[in-house]
C-alpha cells in the first residue's frame, strides 16, 4: 500500500514508480522503488564493516547516500548519540531518504544533503568525520547498459564519479585517525588505487563470496590516513556449494538487525 505522498517530494518520485516499505535494520524500515533501486547485499557488507571497524563512531558521512541504506545501517549500529549526513545528487533517491528518516523518526540524529559528492559545496567539510562510508556504482560508461530508469542508472553506471571520487572526498572529510570504508568490484584493480592515490592506507581488506565454488564479486575496504598493515581477512561466503546460507553471513545479518531462521530442512522429527 502505498503512503500518502511526503512533504516536498517532487512529483517524478510518485511518477516514476510505486514505493515500497521495507524493512531496514531492527524496526527501521526504508522507502525505496518497486521498479528502481533497491538495497542490496552491498549496502549491507558496506556498513557491516564500517561498524565493525568503527564501532564508536559519532560523527557520520555516507556519500552517494542514494535511497540512504548504507548510512542508515552503518547509524543503527552506532550508540544513541551518533549523527549522520548522508549526501545524494538524485532527487528522487534523496526525497525517498528524506521520507525514509521520517518515518523513523531519526530527524534529530540525520541530516539530508541535495547535491554532488565531487562538488566541493556539498561537502565542505574537512577534517570533521570520523566514519565515512560509501558503496560506489562499479560500471564505467561504455562497459555495461545503462537502465531505462534513470534512478537505477545512477546506481550502477559511474554517471557521477567513480570509487576514486569517493575516495577523494572522504580523505578530505575525514578526521586525521577517521575511517573510510567503501565496497568496490574484485576484478576491479581502482579499489585498492583509489584509496592510495587518496593518500589512504587499506587497514582492513576483505572479498565477498557469494556462492562457494565462484570466485570474489566484491571487496571490502577499511581506509585510514595513519600508517598500518592491512589486515587480509579470509573472504566472506555468502552462501554455501548447496545454495543455503552460511553460518558466518547469519551472524553477519543478526549483527545488522536482520535476522533470518534457517529454514527446518526434512520435516519433523
Amino acid at each position: 500500500m502505498l503512503a500518502p505522498p511526503a512533504p516536498n517530494v517532487p512529483p517524478s518520485l510518485e511518477a516514476e514508480a510505486e514505493a515500497s516499505l521495507d524493512r531496514l535494520a531492527g524496526d527501521w524500515h526504508i522507502w525505496q522503488l518497486r521498479r528502481g533501486h533497491r538495497f542490496s547485499a552491498d549496502d549491507m557488507l558496506t556498513a557491516w564493516m564500517a561498524a565493525n571497524v568503527a564501532p564508536d563512531a559519532s560523527d557520520l558521512l555516507d556519500l552517494g547516500a542514494g535511497i540512504g541504506s548504507v548510512g542508515l545501517m552503518a547509524l543503527w549500529r552506532m550508540h544513541v548519540e551518533a549523527r549522520l549526513l548522508m549526501v545524494e545528487a538524485q532527487d528522487v533517491s534523496h526525497a525517498l531518504a528524506r521520507r525514509t528518516v521520517a518515518t523513523n523518526s531519526l530527524e534529530g540524529r540525520v541530516s539530508l544533503r541535495l547535491g554532488d559528492l565531487r562538488d566541493l559545496a556539498s561537502v565542505p567539510e574537512s577534517g570533521r568525520f570520523d566514519l565515512v562510508t560509501g558503496s560506489p556504482p562499479y560500471i564505467p560508461l561504455g562497459k555495461g547498459v545503462v537502465s531505462p530508469v534513470p534512478q537505477r542508472a545512477a546506481c550502477r553506471m559511474e554517471l557521477r564519479g567513480s570509487i576514486l571520487d569517493y575516495a577523494r572526498t572522504a580523505a578530505r572529510a575525514m578526521r586525521p585517525d577517521g575511517w573510510f570504508v567503501a565496497c568496490m568490484a574484485s576484478a576491479d584493480p581502482r579499489g585498492d588505487q583509489a584509496f592510495a592515490d587518496a593518500g589512504l592506507t587499506v587497514h582492513v581488506r576483505q572479498e565477498v563470496v557469494f556462492r562457494a565454488g565462484q570466485p570474489p564479486m566484491i571487496t571490502l575496504f577499511a581506509g585510514r590516513h595513519l600508517p598500518g598493515a592491512t589486515d587480509h581477512r579470509p573472504p566472506l561466503l555468502i552462501r554455501d556449494a548447496q545454495g543455503e546460507w552460511t553460518d558466518a553471513y547469519l551472524a553477519l545479518r543478526a549483527e545488522m538487525g536482520t535476522v533470518v531462521v534457517r529454514p527446518v530442512r526434512g520435516g519433523a522429527g
